[in-house]
């Protein structure tokens, strides 16, 4: 049964083969384009608006660009080219030669360097030598928070001296030590020899008073710690605020 079923499928597939039962092709329908024919409206561009645009400097391209060497880089040039004689000749020099050469060549580099930083710097007032030949701040002070008895000195001659040296900064200094012994006297803090100025800020119990008492901390801290050159004026103004926090505490 299944041997005919075989034979029957493989007649009608040669009787397909040979024609018998003709094949449909699809026909290709041509394709169908629709021309635009809307009317197109001319428009022309207004030549006076177009030469007001050409005059702006920002619509002026240029081809010939300035090529010319700055001086900086004229004087890169001229560095650079000492030592071409180095490299022209290198191969007729010895590997010793070459090398100092070499090291010479960059410590020059370096010394030129050195030197444009230097120069830089002295044209901003930065006195770099200074700070290497800058003493310890507490070499030549006469009083310090921490080793000083506040209660043996007498603050209004000091701050006087220090006012008519123009030594502002000390001048603050002793305005915060004055501050500290006012504070003191009035049992408001407990001055001791070894505590910090955050630790009388954390002693003052009224929150009004202890965050004026920080900002006059942080004001001290910042002319005195952070060697900060004030004038007459701004020391005017630096007392005027220390004077109102003193007449507070009484």
């Amino acid at each position: 049964m299944l041997r005919l079923l075989c034979t029957l499928i493989f007649a009608l597939f040669v009787h397909v083969s040979n024609g018998a039962i003709p094949v449909v092709k699809p026909v290709k329908q041509p394709l169908l384009l629709k021309m635009d024919t809307a009317k197109v409206g001319v428009r022309h561009l207004d030549s006076a608006a177009i030469t007001a645009h050409s005059k702006q400097p920002e619509f002026q391209y240029k081809d010939d660009i300035d090529t010319t060497p700055s001086w900086w880089d004229r004087f890169w040039s001229w560095f650079w080219g000492l030592f071409k004689p180095i490299k022209l000749g290198k191969h007729d020099m010895s590997p010793f030669v070459r090398a100092l050469l070499y090291i010479l060549q960059y410590l020059f580099l370096a010394a030129g360097l050195a030197a444009v930083v230097f120069l830089v710097l002295k044209l901003m007032g930065i006195d770099m030598l200074g700070i290497f030949r800058r003493k310890s701040m507490s070499a030549n002070l006469p009083f310090t928070e921490s080793l000083e008895n506040i209660h043996d000195i007498n603050f209004d001659d000091e701050i006087e001296r220090a006012v008519s040296h123009h030594n502002y900064r000390l001048a603050v200094r002793m305005l915060y030590l004055k501050c500290l012994k006012q504070l003191s006297d009035a049992h408001l803090i407990k001055w001791q020899i070894d505590k910090t100025n955050s630790a009388y800020i954390d002693e003052l119990t009224n929150a009004h008073q202890r965050q004026l008492f920080r900002s006059l901390t942080l004001q001290f801290e910042y002319v005195w710690y952070g060697e900060f050159a004030i004038d007459g004026q701004t020391f005017k103004n630096i007392n005027t605020v220390f004077q109102d926090f003193n007449k507070g505490i009484a």
